[in-house]
Protein backbone atom coordinates (compact mmCIF):
# COMPACT_ATOMS: atom_id res chain seq x y z
CA UNK A 1 0.00 0.00 0.00
CA UNK A 2 1.84 3.43 -0.74
CA UNK A 3 1.60 6.32 2.08
CA UNK A 4 -1.12 8.00 0.34
CA UNK A 5 -3.20 5.25 0.97
CA UNK A 6 -1.93 4.25 4.46
CA UNK A 7 -2.53 7.84 5.36
CA UNK A 8 -5.65 7.50 3.74
CA UNK A 9 -6.41 4.35 6.20
CA UNK A 10 -5.53 5.99 9.37
CA UNK A 11 -7.63 9.39 8.44
CA UNK A 12 -10.68 7.25 7.87
CA UNK A 13 -9.72 4.27 10.50
CA UNK A 14 -10.98 6.76 13.31
CA UNK A 15 -14.14 7.39 15.28
CA UNK A 16 -17.00 9.39 12.45
CA UNK A 17 -16.86 12.45 15.13
CA UNK A 18 -12.94 12.76 15.02
CA UNK A 19 -12.89 12.31 11.19
CA UNK A 20 -15.72 15.17 10.44
CA UNK A 21 -13.46 17.46 13.00
CA UNK A 22 -10.26 17.35 11.40
CA UNK A 23 -9.07 20.30 9.72
CA UNK A 24 -7.93 18.04 7.09
CA UNK A 25 -11.12 16.57 6.13
CA UNK A 26 -11.57 18.56 2.60
CA UNK A 27 -8.05 17.39 1.46
CA UNK A 28 -8.81 13.52 2.98
CA UNK A 29 -12.01 13.39 0.89
CA UNK A 30 -10.23 14.58 -2.19
CA UNK A 31 -7.93 11.88 -2.13
CA UNK A 32 -10.59 9.48 -1.69
CA UNK A 33 -12.33 10.36 -4.70
CA UNK A 34 -9.81 10.17 -6.92
CA UNK A 35 -8.28 6.83 -5.71
CA UNK A 36 -11.80 5.59 -5.82
CA UNK A 37 -11.64 7.07 -9.37
CA UNK A 38 -8.55 5.64 -10.44
CA UNK A 39 -8.94 2.29 -9.57
CA UNK A 40 -6.05 2.58 -6.92
CA UNK A 41 -8.48 2.44 -4.26
CA UNK A 42 -11.62 -0.23 -3.87
CA UNK A 43 -14.64 -0.61 -1.87
CA UNK A 44 -14.48 -4.19 -1.99
CA UNK A 45 -11.33 -6.48 -2.09
CA UNK A 46 -10.77 -9.74 -3.06
CA UNK A 47 -8.99 -11.95 -0.51
CA UNK A 48 -6.48 -14.69 -1.56
CA UNK A 49 -8.80 -17.44 -0.77
CA UNK A 50 -11.32 -15.88 -3.22
CA UNK A 51 -13.74 -14.79 -0.98
CA UNK A 52 -14.70 -10.84 -1.30
CA UNK A 53 -14.91 -8.89 1.88
CA UNK A 54 -15.93 -5.16 2.23
CA UNK A 55 -13.02 -2.17 3.23
CA UNK A 56 -15.05 -0.80 5.87
CA UNK A 57 -12.67 2.62 6.74
CA UNK A 58 -13.50 3.11 2.48
CA UNK A 59 -17.11 2.92 3.48
CA UNK A 60 -17.09 4.51 6.22
CA UNK A 61 -14.86 7.60 4.92
CA UNK A 62 -17.83 7.89 1.82
CA UNK A 63 -20.24 8.30 4.56
CA UNK A 64 -18.44 10.91 6.56
CA UNK A 65 -18.56 12.79 3.11
CA UNK A 66 -22.47 12.36 3.15
CA UNK A 67 -22.52 13.42 6.73
CA UNK A 68 -20.00 16.50 6.36
CA UNK A 69 -21.43 17.94 3.19
CA UNK A 70 -24.84 19.54 2.74
CA UNK A 71 -27.35 19.67 -0.38
CA UNK A 72 -26.50 22.13 -2.87
CA UNK A 73 -27.69 22.56 -6.32
CA UNK A 74 -25.69 21.79 -9.62
CA UNK A 75 -27.41 24.07 -11.92
CA UNK A 76 -24.96 23.06 -14.96
CA UNK A 77 -26.14 19.66 -14.84
CA UNK A 78 -29.06 18.60 -17.72
CA UNK A 79 -32.65 19.78 -16.22
CA UNK A 80 -30.27 20.28 -12.64
CA UNK A 81 -29.65 18.53 -9.75
CA UNK A 82 -29.33 18.56 -6.34
CA UNK A 83 -27.45 16.59 -4.33
CA UNK A 84 -24.95 16.54 -0.90
CA UNK A 85 -22.03 18.80 -2.53
CA UNK A 86 -19.13 15.57 -1.59
CA UNK A 87 -20.34 13.84 -4.27
CA UNK A 88 -20.88 15.66 -7.68
CA UNK A 89 -21.25 14.75 -10.94
CA UNK A 90 -18.19 13.03 -12.58
CA UNK A 91 -17.29 14.38 -15.62
CA UNK A 92 -14.98 12.37 -17.99
CA UNK A 93 -12.30 13.31 -20.54
CA UNK A 94 -11.31 11.97 -23.61
CA UNK A 95 -8.45 10.43 -22.21
CA UNK A 96 -10.29 8.48 -20.01
CA UNK A 97 -11.36 6.38 -22.54
CA UNK A 98 -15.09 5.48 -21.71
CA UNK A 99 -17.88 5.85 -23.79
CA UNK A 100 -20.37 7.34 -22.20
CA UNK A 101 -23.53 7.58 -24.79
CA UNK A 102 -25.51 10.92 -24.98
CA UNK A 103 -28.95 10.46 -23.37
CA UNK A 104 -29.39 10.79 -19.56
CA UNK A 105 -26.69 8.53 -17.99
CA UNK A 106 -25.25 10.17 -14.65
CA UNK A 107 -22.18 8.59 -12.95
CA UNK A 108 -21.32 9.86 -9.41
CA UNK A 109 -17.74 11.17 -8.13
CA UNK A 110 -15.69 8.28 -6.54
CA UNK A 111 -17.11 5.59 -8.49
CA UNK A 112 -14.58 3.99 -10.97
CA UNK A 113 -15.13 3.08 -14.76
CA UNK A 114 -12.31 1.48 -16.36
CA UNK A 115 -10.76 2.00 -20.20
CA UNK A 116 -12.93 0.85 -22.46
CA UNK A 117 -16.71 0.72 -20.45
CA UNK A 118 -19.35 1.80 -22.31
CA UNK A 119 -22.47 2.81 -20.47
CA UNK A 120 -25.63 3.32 -22.35
CA UNK A 121 -28.63 6.03 -21.12
CA UNK A 122 -30.08 6.17 -19.37
CA UNK A 123 -28.06 4.24 -16.86
CA UNK A 124 -26.78 5.48 -13.43
CA UNK A 125 -23.26 4.40 -11.34
CA UNK A 126 -23.52 5.46 -7.86
CA UNK A 127 -20.29 6.30 -5.73
CA UNK A 128 -17.68 4.04 -4.54
CA UNK A 129 -18.68 1.29 -7.45
CA UNK A 130 -16.28 -0.42 -9.99
CA UNK A 131 -16.69 -1.69 -12.62
CA UNK A 132 -13.88 -3.19 -15.38
CA UNK A 133 -12.33 -2.86 -18.40
CA UNK A 134 -14.66 -3.71 -21.47
CA UNK A 135 -17.83 -4.16 -19.21
CA UNK A 136 -20.84 -2.72 -20.63
CA UNK A 137 -23.76 -0.98 -18.75
CA UNK A 138 -27.11 -1.20 -20.80
CA UNK A 139 -29.73 1.14 -21.08
CA UNK A 140 -32.11 1.66 -17.44
CA UNK A 141 -29.27 0.01 -15.58
CA UNK A 142 -27.61 0.57 -12.41
CA UNK A 143 -24.50 -0.06 -10.34
CA UNK A 144 -24.79 0.90 -7.18
CA UNK A 145 -22.94 2.73 -4.51
CA UNK A 146 -19.77 0.21 -3.49
CA UNK A 147 -21.01 -2.56 -6.31
CA UNK A 148 -18.03 -4.31 -7.82
CA UNK A 149 -18.64 -5.30 -11.81
CA UNK A 150 -15.68 -7.03 -13.22
CA UNK A 151 -13.63 -6.97 -16.71
CA UNK A 152 -15.63 -7.95 -19.66
CA UNK A 153 -19.15 -7.94 -18.06
CA UNK A 154 -22.49 -7.17 -19.74
CA UNK A 155 -25.30 -5.68 -17.55
CA UNK A 156 -28.00 -5.98 -20.09
CA UNK A 157 -30.90 -3.09 -20.53
CA UNK A 158 -32.72 -2.70 -16.79
CA UNK A 159 -30.48 -5.02 -15.14
CA UNK A 160 -30.23 -3.90 -11.26
CA UNK A 161 -26.62 -3.92 -9.30
CA UNK A 162 -28.09 -3.11 -6.05
CA UNK A 163 -25.54 -0.62 -3.92
CA UNK A 164 -24.70 -1.28 0.22
CA UNK A 165 -23.41 1.50 1.79
CA UNK A 166 -24.59 0.72 4.92
CA UNK A 167 -23.43 -0.46 8.06
CA UNK A 168 -20.14 -0.10 6.44
CA UNK A 169 -19.03 -3.54 6.89
CA UNK A 170 -21.23 -5.59 4.52
CA UNK A 171 -20.00 -6.72 1.25
CA UNK A 172 -21.91 -5.08 -1.67
CA UNK A 173 -23.03 -6.86 -3.85
CA UNK A 174 -19.80 -8.77 -6.65
CA UNK A 175 -20.12 -9.72 -10.25
CA UNK A 176 -17.05 -10.70 -11.41
CA UNK A 177 -15.01 -10.79 -14.86
CA UNK A 178 -16.68 -12.03 -18.23
CA UNK A 179 -20.00 -12.58 -16.69
CA UNK A 180 -23.66 -11.95 -19.05
CA UNK A 181 -26.17 -10.52 -16.77
CA UNK A 182 -29.70 -10.68 -18.59
CA UNK A 183 -32.33 -8.13 -19.33
CA UNK A 184 -33.95 -6.81 -15.82
CA UNK A 185 -32.35 -9.23 -13.46
CA UNK A 186 -31.95 -7.66 -9.81
CA UNK A 187 -29.34 -8.52 -7.77
CA UNK A 188 -28.99 -7.42 -3.98
CA UNK A 189 -27.78 -7.43 -0.64
CA UNK A 190 -24.37 -8.78 -1.12
CA UNK A 191 -24.97 -12.20 -3.16
CA UNK A 192 -21.64 -12.95 -5.70
CA UNK A 193 -21.58 -13.83 -9.41
CA UNK A 194 -18.30 -15.75 -9.63
CA UNK A 195 -16.46 -15.26 -12.85
CA UNK A 196 -17.72 -16.27 -16.33
CA UNK A 197 -21.44 -16.38 -14.98
CA UNK A 198 -24.35 -16.28 -17.11
CA UNK A 199 -27.94 -15.24 -15.44
CA UNK A 200 -31.15 -15.33 -17.77
CA UNK A 201 -33.50 -12.43 -17.92
CA UNK A 202 -35.40 -12.00 -15.10
CA UNK A 203 -33.32 -13.69 -12.41
CA UNK A 204 -33.57 -11.98 -8.88
CA UNK A 205 -31.11 -13.12 -6.62
CA UNK A 206 -30.60 -12.20 -2.56
CA UNK A 207 -27.78 -13.32 -0.29
CA UNK A 208 -30.30 -15.93 0.89
CA UNK A 209 -31.99 -17.07 -2.25
CA UNK A 210 -32.16 -20.45 -2.41
CA UNK A 211 -30.75 -21.27 -5.79
CA UNK A 212 -31.19 -25.19 -7.00
CA UNK A 213 -28.26 -26.50 -8.79
CA UNK A 214 -29.89 -29.22 -10.89
CA UNK A 215 -26.51 -30.13 -12.41
CA UNK A 216 -25.05 -30.92 -8.89
CA UNK A 217 -27.89 -31.70 -7.45
CA UNK A 218 -27.64 -29.49 -3.93
CA UNK A 219 -28.60 -25.60 -3.12
CA UNK A 220 -27.00 -23.30 -2.31
CA UNK A 221 -26.95 -19.37 -1.12
CA UNK A 222 -25.29 -15.71 -1.53
CA UNK A 223 -23.31 -17.12 -4.65
CA UNK A 224 -23.45 -18.38 -8.40
CA UNK A 225 -20.46 -20.66 -8.85
CA UNK A 226 -18.34 -19.75 -11.64
CA UNK A 227 -19.29 -20.86 -15.17
CA UNK A 228 -23.28 -21.34 -14.05
CA UNK A 229 -26.02 -20.74 -16.01
CA UNK A 230 -28.87 -19.72 -14.22
CA UNK A 231 -31.87 -19.29 -15.38
CA UNK A 232 -35.81 -17.99 -13.54
CA UNK A 233 -37.70 -21.29 -12.23
CA UNK A 234 -40.97 -22.53 -9.78
CA UNK A 235 -41.47 -24.96 -7.58
CA UNK A 236 -44.52 -26.01 -5.42
CA UNK A 237 -45.34 -24.41 -2.15
CA UNK A 238 -46.01 -26.64 0.78
CA UNK A 239 -49.34 -26.83 2.31
CA UNK A 240 -52.58 -27.94 1.45
CA UNK A 241 -54.17 -24.25 0.42
CA UNK A 242 -51.31 -23.84 -1.44
CA UNK A 243 -51.45 -27.27 -3.44
CA UNK A 244 -55.57 -26.71 -3.43
CA UNK A 245 -54.57 -23.37 -5.53
CA UNK A 246 -51.46 -24.27 -7.42
CA UNK A 247 -49.64 -21.95 -6.34
CA UNK A 248 -45.78 -21.98 -6.90
CA UNK A 249 -42.52 -19.93 -5.57
CA UNK A 250 -39.74 -18.85 -7.49
CA UNK A 251 -36.56 -20.59 -7.52
CA UNK A 252 -34.26 -19.56 -9.64
CA UNK A 253 -32.18 -23.04 -10.93
CA UNK A 254 -28.49 -23.69 -12.38
CA UNK A 255 -29.54 -25.60 -15.80
CA UNK A 256 -25.72 -25.86 -17.14
CA UNK A 257 -21.87 -24.88 -16.55
CA UNK A 258 -20.09 -23.23 -19.34
CA UNK A 259 -17.51 -25.22 -21.26
CA UNK A 260 -13.77 -23.25 -21.84
CA UNK A 261 -15.20 -23.27 -25.86
CA UNK A 262 -19.01 -21.95 -24.54
CA UNK A 263 -19.60 -18.17 -25.25
CA UNK A 264 -22.25 -16.43 -22.64
CA UNK A 265 -24.82 -15.75 -25.29
CA UNK A 266 -24.41 -19.31 -26.73
CA UNK A 267 -24.36 -20.75 -23.57
CA UNK A 268 -27.16 -18.99 -22.29
CA UNK A 269 -29.63 -19.85 -25.62
CA UNK A 270 -29.14 -23.68 -25.40
CA UNK A 271 -29.98 -22.70 -21.67
CA UNK A 272 -33.49 -21.45 -22.34
CA UNK A 273 -33.86 -24.06 -25.05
Amino acid sequence: MSRDLASLEAFYGRELDLILADPGFAEAHEALLRNLESGELRSARREPDGSWNAVTWVKRGILAGFRATETVSFEEWPCGAFDRSAFPPRRFAAEDRIRLVPGGSAVRRGACLKPGVVVMPPAYVNVGAFVGSGSMIDSHALVGSCAQVGENTHLSAGVQVGGVLEPAGARPVVVEDECLVGALCGLFEGVLVRRRAVLAPGVILTASTAIYDLVEARMIRGEVPEAAVVVPGSRPAGGEFAEKQGISLYAPCIVKYRDAKTDAATALEAALR
